[in-house]
């Protein structure tokens, strides 16, 4: 019978979440919120639905390890290479300005040195988990600040095995030197065990059992992977997600990853969505309506103190304000790994009530509505431009200052974007004499515009406003060389709406992007991925001799061939 009550509660969570989501869905809410929400409604401290949360939780450690063992799974290795940069220097100044934050602000409010370090650890790690969904339902896990994000909460994800192992020495219950050599010797040795794994051992098991065509014997060897290497790590004091991710990492080196992904990826749904609701579950109303004054302020202090720490990090790396503001806002919660953290210090007399109440409260809620900032995002760095101040601060001058400076202008060129492509499209408008504007968030990028003597704007080129202080109703023309996709299927739909015969053109890396574009109103779609294809067959081709006029045909095939094809 017990094993029918575990199934029941399974079936209240999975209908009850259905219901909310669906709602949600309908109000054009995220549904991970929706998630969340279910799980405050069903759990002990809501409707007293469903009551045993330890089963629940289990469930949810699943989901977590599983959901992290997809987005491991993603990144490979070679991926974190590209990104060690931003992994090492993003990363690891927001943990430590985080860290140092706010132990500084909890040495103000009288908290002892201990609780201080460990309250820094909790508030400097973000919630991995929902982050990255959210970017993935918006496809932006690729969009210059997804990488910066992406970047930041693998260093956070690593940052958490240290945290875990010098707990007891926090707790008064070790030695200090023996603690952190311990926690630098086994983060030391999991790093290279991952890296010998990843490149040695599991591709060749992978090729091995690939060969036997047998697909339930395939998906049975990646959960013995996933879950043997999150053991195995989970052994060093790190946590099963943790474990999880770099039991991903090791399968991404192999060249069966993606087929492990699809097969992986109904699972993960399930179990994630179990996640989400569990989280939803650790909020108390009670608690949050005894002490909402205190609760409310602490998030404040998280959301804005933390949004503000990953903004000013993303501005030393020199990233464009555009990238700032989104990461800032979509980092700026306390995360899952906050909360293992938590669970593992509980005991210890580290943090005490109501402190402890409180945090926990806080970061649920900040959790909750990170779907929400992910979604507000875009609209924040739209009106950036608007702010005359900052442009005043930064030296470049904002959109609506081009109503009068292109008034007269006829028949020209929008540029949006002034990277390589973009400042050689207005080269090239220069010499042909074609009036040409540009429009750019990334600061740098418009004071070089500035210096040369062009017309250009500091805007968000998505945004309906700057769209229309450019004159898009009178342009003959808009060049989108951005590097976000995202970005340039909302600007395609924006000036689209706003200016049905004006002609569209957008460049971008990959295939796959096509598409998208073309529905949402660009007359062409010039990929990257194809061109370089173009130009790579037709220099082989070349210097084979092959007649001109072949090379010709060749170049022609390649250019209409559908990625299907």
């Amino acid at each position: 019978m017990h094993e029918l009550a575990y199934l029941r509660d399974l079936v209240v969570i999975l209908g009850f979440a259905v219901i909310i989501v669906i709602v949600f869905h309908r109000l054009k809410l995220p549904s991970i919120a929706g998630f969340i929400l279910s799980g405050v409604l069903v759990g002990p401290r809501g409707l007293e639905l469903i009551n045993d949360v330890q089963q629940v939780e289990v469930l949810a450690e699943i989901g977590v390890a599983l959901l992290l063992f997809g987005i491991g799974l993603e990144l490979s290795l070679d991926k974190l290479r590209r990104l060690w940069k931003l992994i090492l220097m993003g990363g690891l100044l927001q943990v430590g300005l985080s860290t140092v934050s706010a132990f500084a602000v909890a040495r103000f409010w009288g908290l002892p040195f201990n609780t201080s370090v460990f309250v820094g650890f909790l508030v400097a790690l973000s919630s991995t988990a929902i982050v990255l969904r959210g970017l993935q339902q918006r496809s932006e896990v690729d969009a210059p600040h997804g990488r910066l994000i992406l970047g930041i909460l693998v260093f956070q994800d690593f940052a958490v095995v240290p945290m875990m192992l010098l707990i007891p020495f926090l707790s008064g219950q070790g030695d200090f030197t023996q603690n952190v050599f311990g926690a630098l010797l086994s983060s030391v040795a999991i790093v290279v065990g991952v890296l010998f794994a990843a490149y040695l051992i599991v591709p060749r098991l992978l090729k091995f059992v690939a060969k036997t065509r047998q697909r339930h014997l395939f998906i049975l060897t990646i959960f013995v992977i996933c879950s043997g290497t999150a053991w195995l790590i989970t052994t060093s004091g790190a946590t099963l997600a943790i474990g999880a991710f770099l039991a991903g990492l090791v399968v991404a080196g192999s060249e069966y990853r993606h087929q492990a992904l699809a097969d992986l990826i109904s699972f993960r749904e399930v179990f994630s969505s179990l996640f989400f609701v569990s989280v939803g579950m650790l909020l108390a109303p009670a608690v949050l309506l005894e002490n909402l004054v205190p609760i409310l302020f602490l998030l404040a202090d998280i959301l804005f103190g933390k949004a503000l720490i990953v903004f000013i990090a993303a501005l030393i790396i020199r990233m464009p304000l555009r990238v700032c503001l989104l990461s800032a806002v979509a980092l700026a919660q306390i995360g899952e790994f906050s909360l293992v953290l938590s669970f593992a210090a509980k005991g210890s007399g580290l943090v005490t009530e109501p402190l402890e109440s409180n945090l926990l409260t806080a970061a649920v809620l900040s959790m909750f509505l990170t779907p929400f900032a992910l979604a507000f995002g875009p609209r924040l760095v739209a009106g950036a431009g608007k702010i005359r101040i900052l442009t005043r601060l930064m030296n470049v001058a904002p959109a609506e200052d081009a109503v009068d400076r292109i008034r007269t202008m006829q028949d020209y060129v929008i540029i949006g974007g002034y990277g390589f492509a973009g400042l050689e499209l207005a080269r090239a408008l220069d010499e042909c004499g074609i009036p040409n504007v540009i429009v750019d968030i990334n600061i740098e990028n418009v004071q070089s515009a500035g210096r040369q003597g062009r017309h250009v704007f500091f805007g968000d080129i998505t945004s309906n406003e700057v769209l229309v202080q450019l004159g898009a109703t009178r342009a003959k023309e808009l060049i989108l060389v951005i590097n976000d996709p995202s970005a340039a299927e909302r600007a395609v739909r924006t000036a689209r709406g706003l200016a049905p015969d004006l002609y569209i053109i957008v460049r971008t890396y990959y295939l796959l992007d096509i598409e998208p574009l073309l529905a949402a109103g660009a007359n062409e779609v010039i990929a990257a991925e194809r061109e370089s294809a173009v130009e790579v067959a037709s220099r082989v081709l070349h210097r084979h001799q092959v007649d001109a006029k072949q090379i010709f045909r060749q170049r022609a095939l390649i250019s209409n061939r559908t990625e299907d094809e």
